[in-house]
């Protein structure tokens, strides 16, 4: 006999129990509203479990290891490669071997209700969850419903794709073994990192891109991380479209080439972009349907609230990758915590229309401060614009670039190579975006997001004196050649 459907009230339902729809949930709730999470698969979301931080676990030992190798003394104290089962092992440790409870905890411990199952909009402030227990929830919200469903992979169109059990990132970071041969279709960030991750671990790899590598960022930038790649054996190959895909009878695949060439791998990772899921979310049913032939995409205003409903109620949000304005996970938890503040001042009558850039219920950083790393060895890190986006969006910008060569990177490790760039606004004196390359730049991203963030003066920034010896020495450097 089936149940009787439960029926359920809350002031803030959340789609997605990821990232972002924790942050988001945890906001409404200190708001003093009352949330509930609907999520089908692992509490945490896909950086808790085959992205961020299975990834970066994989990168890590290697780059611990060669960052000894390149320092006298310690180089030769180096006498092993890397144990790749026991790299797989810390693997698991940082995925919690891919149970939830820790966060399911978490979710408990702050006032937020968990309900196992997939949900969809049926009305507006109405949702449906067919939940994993066999009970189906009729939910009501009294104020918001929060689409935080996060992104699915890009499927290009390759001859045979479709037949082949390929890797998407999740097989990848989750893999148990080390393939012999690994192809990667891809040259973003999650390609390149994990091409050298398998590199280090063992793998014979190849890298085939369409265009450059990491075509978003500066050339100069891209060309270390291309030679870090190399260095580690990655047959790169750039500007080669993949033609088709078929499988062996031993189970090892074949790549051929728009160059002509092939490419025989027992593994082979698709890693060609993302796009927001937003699919059997019923979205249709609120007039909010695709084009067909297109993929759906929101528009959101600066608290998240999508834009384009038919009777204009304030009441449904996206954030995260669903909402498709930068798909990183810390800036969809920045994201989640701006718009759980503005969904509760909204409900207590503080908060009516656009609230002012840079408050806290804005989400101003997405259109100038977005920081973002490469963990690769020698990492990528950048934040804000570029010059070639700076001038687009119309700014009188120019720039200063100098290769990363002070005292600190000396010491450092041997013969380091890193390049730095600062883009600046001519017309209010301030910094439009930053960008680094070489071995631990990461830890000099944050002070560059400040000062695009806090729009610093460069004249002020000067008496931002880097302590001797270290990377940061560059600052002193970049802004001497600007002509302070």
């Amino acid at each position: 006999m089936t149940p009787e459907p439960l029926e359920r009230e809350f002031d803030v339902i959340v789609i997605g129990a990821g990232a972002a729809g924790e942050n988001v949930a945890d906001r409404a709730v200190q708001g003093g509203l009352t949330a509930v999470l609907v999520e089908a698969e692992l509490v945490g979301g896909e950086c808790s479990y085959w992205a961020c931080m299975p990834s970066k676990a994989l990168l890590r030992p290697g780059t611990a290891l060669h960052g000894a190798q390149t320092v006298p003394g310690a180089e030769e104290a180096v006498t092993r490669t890397l144990d790749a089962a026991a790299v797989l092992k810390r693997r698991d440790y940082f995925t919690s071997n891919w149970q939830d409870d820790g966060q399911v905890k978490w979710v408990e411990d702050t006032g937020i209700e968990l309900i196992r199952g997939h949900a969809w909009i049926t009305a507006p402030r109405a949702v449906e969850a067919a939940g994993l227990d066999g009970n189906t929830y009729l939910l009501r919200a009294r104020h918001a419903v929060v689409l935080a469903t996060g992104s699915t992979p890009n499927r290009p169109a390759i001859e045979g794709l479709a037949d082949q059990q390929v890797w998407s990132t999740r097989e990848a970071t989750s893999a148990k073994e080390v393939p012999k041969r690994l192809a990667v279709l891809g040259g973003g960030v999650a390609g390149v990192e994990l091409a050298q991750a398998f590199a280090r671990l063992g793998s014979d790899v190849t890298l085939v891109t369409r265009g450059r590598l990491l075509g978003s960022f500066p050339e100069e930038a891209a060309q270390l991380v291309m030679a870090g790649l190399r260095a580690d054996g990655v047959e790169v190959r750039l500007h080669t479209s993949t033609e088709s895909i078929s499988q062996d009878d031993d189970g090892t695949f074949t790549l051929s080439l728009g160059d002509g060439a092939s490419v025989s791998a027992d593994k082979v990772l698709v890693s060609t972009g993302r796009h927001p899921a937003l699919e059997g979310l019923g979205l249709e049913s609120i007039g909010l349907g695709a084009a067909e032939g297109s993929p759906l995409k929101l528009a959101t205003d600066s608290t998240g609230l999508v834009k384009g409903l038919p009777d204009g109620d304030p009441w449904l949000y996206a954030v995260g990758d669903a909402a498709g304005n930068n798909l990183l996970t810390h800036q969809g938890k920045y994201e989640a915590r701006a718009t759980g503040d503005a969904i509760a001042a909204r409900a207590k009558g503080e908060l009516s229309g656009e609230p002012a850039p840079w408050s806290r219920y804005s989400q101003t950083a997405n259109r100038h401060a977005v920081p973002t790393v490469v963990f690769t060895d020698p990492e990528l890190a950048s934040v804000g614009r570029t010059l070639e986006q700076a001038t687009k969006d119309g700014y009188n910008a120019t720039s200063v670039e100098l290769p990363i060569n002070v005292s600190g990177s000396s010491l450092h490790s041997e013969h380091y190579e890193g390049w730095a760039q600062l883009v600046v606004d001519e017309d209010r004196q301030v910094l439009l975006g930053a960008t680094f390359a070489g071995p631990d730049v990461a830890e000099l991203l944050h002070a560059a997001t400040i000062a695009v963030v806090g729009e610093v003066p460069l004249d002020r920034l000067w008496h931002a004196v880097p302590s001797y010896p270290t990377i940061s020495e560059v600052w002193l450097r970049l802004l001497e050649d600007y002509g302070l």
